[in-house]
């Protein structure tokens, strides 16, 4: 099979490699190209688009707070002596109500009283643990924090405040003020960044804690040490002390993970963008195994083309080689197999196989008087009579110009030599002037015979010179008869 449709094999496979390489290679191209713009465009684009919401939503925040402590109204009811305590309880609830915030406050560094809008909340304590905030702020360096922590004004609701020192017209400390958000808030707003930036968001502390994060991440991980892939990159994370963006990558659970990362100095925190590139790749996978599905429909469409065409030529070219052209029969090549076949099989079987020559009488007059396409008609003629006039086990051949060879399986020399007569008589009384509009006048041809019936463990050869000796000896009686061999 290999050797009779090897082309077909190697064109088939040069198509399908070639479309299939093609694919791949766009494949990797776009793979390499969405890589790079995620990781050079997108993400910092999308970092600097939540970092400007940021800035509007939750620094604004930060901005009250700063408002707060540089208001002259706070620092002078504070250096007054704090009299009227309704005044800064006003204050506080004006400003929570047109800040939307959960809370504003005020912790006094004279009196330790912390106010909030429905007034005087508690004293402060030195030791107690709810406290330490206070004074960590108040040997604080920078001029506020963020800090998430409960609010005891709030039933305990976990909160984002934001500390602001408070000085006076000196610069000493007076307190801390500010403002704060519910994590929960802020979580939803994380939320709808992702949804409308399709990205994974989360914000980190200088220590790696995890402060924020979006519905996609896993609550057991607390810091970015302990999130798988994620912990190899952490300390270059929290290296970048400037507001300019990494571009990092990292092995996460589902694959390759591409990630964005700038610091918030407003807030002290790391903002994280991040993006599977999995994900990105979904839609340039599918059109890859789209493009495979239509090349493979397409060489599978052009192998089977190329196989039907193959197919016909090769059995034209089968045809041309053991059939005669002009009758249609086997030639003498093609009946060389056709009777060792035949001749084996009647071995084994034991039956009698007979072998006829049949002969035109005078065929070489026919074609000098009415020419060569009446000798074709003619050759035609006969064969089309022989086929007939023949079992369908039988074998017929063109043997040479105007010789025919029979080859009449399981048969007897008296029985092949009655079939021969037939034929010959059927032949004689042919009118080949009615099969054919080149004759216009009645036409009769006439046909010799010699019939030898196969011996045992007889050539080939050794037949067919029996038959053609019997067919010179009705050749030389007279033509138009019969003859057999003993």
């Amino acid at each position: 099979m290999f050797k009779k449709y090897g082309l077909l094999v190697w064109l088939t496979f040069l198509l399908a490699g070639g479309f299939i390489f093609t694919s791949v290679a766009g494949y990797l191209t776009s793979k390499n190209t969405l890589q790079q713009s995620l990781a050079e465009q997108t993400l910092p684009i999308t970092g600097d688009n939540v970092y400007s919401e940021i800035q509007k939503d939750i620094l604004r925040p930060v901005f009250t707070s700063s408002l707060m402590a540089h208001d002259t109204f706070v620092r002078d009811w504070m250096l007054n002596g704090e009299e009227d305590q309704e005044l800064i309880t006003k204050y506080l609830k004006e400003v929570k109500i047109k800040n939307n915030a959960v809370t504003s406050f005020l912790v006094s560094n004279q009196t330790l009283h912390y106010y909030h809008a429905d007034g005087l909340l508690k004293t402060i304590k030195e030791g107690e643990p709810r406290d330490v905030w206070f004074y960590r702020v108040k040997n604080l360096k920078a001029d506020y924090e963020t800090n998430v922590d409960v609010d005891l004004a709030n039933h305990d609701a976990v909160t984002i405040f934001v500390n602001y020192r408070i000085k006076d017209y000196q610069g000493q400390f007076l307190g801390v003020t500010g403002i704060g958000l519910t994590l929960d808030t802020l979580r939803q707003l994380i939320d709808s960044y992702q949804k409308r930036f399709a990205r994974r968001i989360m914000f980190a502390d200088a220590s790696g804690k995890i402060m924020l994060a979006g519905s996609g991440h896993s609550q057991k991980a607390q810091r970015l040490q302990e999130v798988p892939g994620l912990n190899t990159v952490t300390p270059t994370i929290l290296a970048n002390k400037k507001s300019q963006s990494l571009h990092l990558e990292y092995a996460g659970e589902k694959g390759t993970v591409l990630l964005n990362s700038r610091f918030l100095p407003e807030l002290g925190w790391h903002l994280l963008v991040e993006q599977e590139l999995d994900t990105e790749l979904r839609p340039v996978q599918n059109m890859l195994l789209v493009n495979i599905a239509i090349s493979a429909g397409i060489t599978l469409t052009i192998a089977i083309i190329m196989l039907f065409m193959v197919r016909r030529y090769q059995q034209r070219l089968e045809r041309s080689a053991s059939t005669d052209a002009l009758t249609g029969l086997l030639n003498r090549q093609a009946f060389d197999f056709v009777f060792k076949a035949a001749i084996l099989d009647a071995e084994r079987s034991r039956q009698p196989m007979c072998a006829v020559l049949l002969d035109i009488d005078f065929f070489k007059k026919v074609n000098d008087k009415h020419g060569h396409l009446v000798g074709d008609h003619v050759l035609k003629e006969i064969s089309a009579i022989a086929r007939r006039s023949l079992r369908e086990s039988d074998v017929l051949c063109r043997w040479g110009g105007e010789e025919f060879l029979i080859l009449l399986k399981n048969c007897t020399l008296e029985k092949a030599t009655s079939i021969a007569e037939n034929l010959r008589g059927t032949i004689e009384g042919n009118d080949f002037s009615r099969t054919t509009d080149l004759l216009k006048t009645r036409m009769n041809v006439t046909v010799s015979m010699g019939v030898a019936q196969c011996k045992e463990n007889e050539s080939e050869d050794s037949v067919f010179e029996r038959a053609d000796q019997a067919l010179y000896q009705a050749k030389e009686n007279g033509r138009n008869s019969v003859y057999f061999a003993e």
